[in-house]
């Protein structure tokens, strides 16, 4: 049994295929495109899927979507005349695309993969919680998903048995947290449906005083339910999401991209997450009241917030918790599959993901043409001496590209498209933030650790591989450079069985300097997808100040690379073909 899951049309479009219930591929449109969040029909993503499981498009059992677009329809004409005349120029603005291609996803779908067999629907949320339960570890659970909004959903409580899913309770739009979320975003003048992470990293610099305007904004009840006062939004019926109200509430009008982050704005931050925390914390407790059940799986955009998500863990209201990576809208595509595939067709559960590891694969070989293509000067070692000559020039200060393996799904580097550097240099954290991600000083940088050693410097009792946790930091003064300015750290936990290269690198790095960790944040520049390709990792590494790379088996030093004209390199792209 094959099965293709899709997720399109709203943001991080993505394929997933699953193959006698276990996953073989999953990737996030953007990933070929370069287009951060694409949210494109995922053609790329979907050839991609099918190659590596060597299967044409017709030989597959059922396509799947991963939402119910008649009845996403039917919620936006319902919201928008309830708000009319007001929603007049969103209405305008959206209706034409939806009658000429988001209602229309069968045929879509069958055009462009040239596919005559069954396509099969099921509803966003459900996709949500699919992608959780059906790839957790456990047999029983309770669901909780939270997010901008599907259909008519925009949160879940549910419990999952064996392959049967669930939802007891469901939260209707126009009250989302996810969509209070990205309020705040808005409000603080960052990209909405991209930078709520840039909230969360802000809010440790800001105090929580203003939580009398945040339960303004929104209430949360004893059942676990919450919504929001509209009065202050505008994301409705307008295009933007807030309105005149919402400032007139904070005493200040929306801030400009481009001025300066204040200490008003930072509190902004801090109350926000502290809201979000408070209603995430009363739905958990409601659901294992409810459920009885131990286990909790977690899943949504909102489930990316993993300062929230360290929180719930530390407060022990479920005993286990599992979020899947890519919890967001592209997980969809992989619960739209397993949905179908462990649901519908009643195949046995066999999928536990214990890694993000499903993305494309960039093998020696073409590693090797690439370079001798350009000339490119490398040096070519054993994994063994590679891993050794990286970990010394981590330990001498130097900021490291790292290469390796199949991709990841979802939206971290986790270990094989990392840009990599030593977490004992308080200066690092600026140094990268300045000259090779580009982006805000006040950014955090995230750790790797070795599993084992995990105890020894942060609060967390549980594995965390897929950096879904923020968890408080026992030895700050020894790794400074991932230690958030509240003291706490985004973790990442490795294995020899999941990553042996990138656990072997640590070994390395441990021997050297005694600290089985290294800083490791995505490998991609601030406002572009990370990197999929030997190209695109090279590209990147000669435009910032990274000093090496080291990809499959080879190892690049920037000061032996000779000078580079950009437009030219990319003008003239590297076409790899297999013998």
């Amino acid at each position: 049994m094959t099965i293709l899951g899709i997720s399109a049309f709203y943001h991080d479009s993505t394929a997933a295929l699953v193959q006698d219930g276990m996953l073989i591929a999953a990737a996030q449109e953007e990933r070929f495109t370069r287009k951060k969040h694409d949210s494109s029909f995922p053609v790329n993503a979907i050839r991609f899927c099918l190659n590596e499981a060597g299967v044409s498009p017709n030989e597959l059992d059922a396509v799947t979507y991963y939402e119910k677009p008649f009845i996403k329809f039917e919620r936006i004409l319902l919201t928008y005349l309830g708000t009319f005349p007001k929603s007049m120029h969103s209405y305008l603005k959206a209706l034409p695309l939806w009658l000429k291609q988001k209602l229309w996803i069968s045929h879509l779908i069958r055009k462009e993969l040239d596919y005559d067999g069954e396509i099969l629907f099921t509803e966003h949320h459900q996709s949500h919680a699919g992608a959780a339960f059906l790839s957790s570890p456990f047999e029983e659970a309770a669901i909780l998903t939270l997010d901008g909004v599907g259909e008519w959903a925009t949160a879940t409580m549910g419990i999952g048995k064996g392959n049967r899913i669930e939802i007891l309770k469901e939260i209707h739009f126009p009250h989302s947290l996810g969509l209070f979320y990205s309020a705040l975003t808005y409000y603080l003048g960052f990209r909405v449906n991209s930078a709520e992470y840039k909230v969360m990293g802000l809010a440790p610099y800001g105090k929580p005083r203003l939580m009398d305007k945040m339960r303004e904004l929104i209430h949360y009840f004893p059942d676990g339910a919450f919504s929001l006062n509209m009065k202050y939004f505008a994301f409705d019926y307008g295009l933007t999401m807030t309105n005149r109200r919402f400032e007139k509430l904070f005493g200040q009008p929306r801030r400009r991209p481009d001025l300066e982050l204040t200490g008003f704005h930072r509190d902004v931050a801090a109350s926000g997450q502290k809201m979000l925390e408070e209603i995430v914390l009363n739905a958990a407790r409601i659901l294992r009241e409810e459920t009885g059940q131990k286990n909790l799986c977690l899943s949504g955009g909102v489930a990316l917030n993993s300062v929230a998500n360290g929180r719930l863990l530390r407060e022990k209201i479920f005993d286990n918790i599992f979020i899947q990576p890519a919890a967001s809208d592209a997980g969809s595509a992989l619960g739209a599959a397993l949905l179908a595939a462990n649901q519908l067709k009643k195949e046995k559960r066999r999928f536990v993901m214990t890694h993000a590891y499903w993305g494309s694969l960039a093998k020696n070989a073409e590693i090797e043409r690439f370079l001798n293509h350009y000339k490119i000067p490398f040096q070519k070692y054993s994994e063994e001496k590679l891993t050794r000559k990286t970990a010394a020039l981590l330990a001498e200060g130097m900021i490291v590209g790292w290469f390796q393996g199949r991709s990841e799904f979802g939206p971290r580097a986790l270990g094989n498209r990392s840009i990599l550097a030593d977490p004992r240099r308080p200066d690092m954290k600026d140094r990268i933030n300045a000259r090779v991600k580009f982006r805000e000083a006040f950014r955090p940088f995230a750790p790797s650790v070795i599993l084992e050693k995990m105890p020894d410097y942060f609060d967390l009792d549980c594995p965390s591989p897929f950096m879904l946790f923020v968890a408080p930091v026992k030895q700050p003064d020894k790794i400074p450079a991932v230690t958030h300015i509240d003291g706490t750290a985004r973790v990442q936990t490795v294995t020899q069985e999941t990553n042996p290269r990138f656990y072997r690198l640590l070994e390395a790095f441990e021997e050297k300097t005694g600290i089985p960790a290294l800083l490791n944040t995505s490998f991609n520049v601030r406002g572009e997808p990370i990197v999929e390709t030997p190209e695109e990792a090279f590209t990147c590494f000669m435009r910032t100040g990274m000093d090496a790379l080291s990809m499959g088996d080879y190892l690049l030093d920037k000061l032996e690379m000779p000078p580079i004209d950009f437009f030219d390199f990319l003008d003239k792209p590297f076409k790899f073909e297999e013998d």
